[in-house]
């Protein structure tokens, strides 16, 4: 055989050079599938929501952030208006000459004109039992040797009804009538005023309104102070009512009602802790902008208080290395200087005695004291 015959028929390499081989099929993917069409609106959806929830938190903490910016103005200070909560040790007998002589010293240099020591808690009827407070009027007698011109005012509080299966009812005209009488009969001891502190209190109480009203009447009656413990301000539109749909204890109070309650009261302390920020920046934010509210529907001739962490926890509403008393004062400070820089009757309040640590201490004489 010669080599053209074995080039074209035998091995047929020369003959099919010029011939151009057809392009091969894709082999099917029979290992990938389609996604179905409810897969990809459910898919959508998610991101939908999770847009919806994270970009209005996002823009929330990058606004605290930025509300923590710049300097205190001038001559914001404390104006010797300050006052702090006490523990109930001080008037069931624990506490001794002593500790009153060691308190002394601690408050001396500071603003603290105000102490509101726990006198409670109130009975669900609005009673309050004698047996609870033995030793006030030897409290009230020795801060008046010890702390000339500072006041003591006892502290009252109870759980609410609307916060679970029991307790205090403010719809009941007849419990009402109970808490007052129990604040004569504190006076009667000697406290120089009444703090009232009832939680969950939701927005827009009426009955609570109806009982600061008939407060307010016994406390002019006796030339005694009457003050209250404050809810946060929403900090964003109607969030009390969002809230409310998902909590039985609503942390904020729309600013109308937070005016309400102030223009009823001698003083108001805004309980500006336990705020769930997760950064010292975005916390003394979030105190700036609840000063600035407060300050926006407090009248003049109201004391305003703005509450202090002297505590540490970490859970999930409260992040000790986020809620420092530093990042509070100074955004106390922030919100008086961009809202009423003058305003006299304004001042911070310590919560509480017993858990202070001298860290608090010194962040609030170091930030706050002239």
């Amino acid at each position: 055989m010669d080599h053209a015959e074995s080039r074209d028929g035998a091995t047929g390499t020369d003959a099919h050079t010029d011939v151009t081989p057809a392009t091969p099929e894709p082999a099917p993917e029979s290992g990938k599938k389609r996604r179905r069409p409810w897969v990809r609106r459910v898919g959508r959806i998610a991101l939908v929501l999770a847009l919806v929830l994270i970009v209005p938190l996002l823009a929330v903490e990058t606004t605290l952030r930025v509300n923590y910016m710049g300097d205190p103005a001038d001559g914001t200070h404390t104006r010797d208006r300050d006052a702090m909560w006490l523990g109930h040790a001080w008037v069931d007998g624990r506490k001794k000459d002593a500790d009153v002589t060691a308190l002394a010293r601690r408050l001396k240099d500071t603003g603290v004109r105000d102490l509101y020591v726990h006198t409670g808690p109130l009975e669900h009827d609005g009673t309050l039992p004698e047996s609870l407070y033995p030793r006030a009027r030897w409290f009230i007698d020795a801060v008046h040797r010890e702390l000339p011109g500072v006041r003591v005012q006892a502290f009252l509080g109870d759980v609410l009804a609307n916060g679970g299966p029991e307790g205090l009812e403010l719809s009941d005209a007849a419990a009402r009538a109970e808490v007052v009488r129990s604040a004569g009969q504190v006076l009667d001891t000697g406290y120089e005023g009444v703090h009232l502190d009832l939680e969950p209190l939701h927005s827009g109480d009426e009955n609570y309104l109806d009982l600061l009203d008939d407060l307010r009447k016994l406390t002019r009656e006796r030339d005694a102070q009457l003050s209250v413990a404050a809810h946060q301000i929403d900090p964003l539109p109607h969030l009390h009512s969002v809230a409310g749909l998902v909590a039985d204890h609503p942390k904020w109070w729309s600013q109308k009602f937070f005016g309400q309650v102030a223009r009823r009261v001698d003083q108001i302390a805004v309980m500006s802790y336990d705020t769930a920020r997760l950064f010292e920046s975005t916390y003394g934010g979030y105190v700036a902008q609840q000063t600035s509210l407060a300050l926006e529907v407090t009248p003049p001739t109201t004391h305003l208080l703005m509450g202090l962490p002297f505590y540490y926890e970490n859970n999930p509403g409260h992040w000790g290395h986020a809620e420092t008393v530093a990042a509070a004062v100074r955004g106390a400070r922030l919100g008086l200087s961009r809202t009423d820089p003058d305003r006299e009757l304004f001042g911070l309040a310590p919560y509480i005695d017993f858990a202070a640590s001298e860290t608090n201490w010194k962040e609030f004489e170091d930030g706050w004291g002239r």
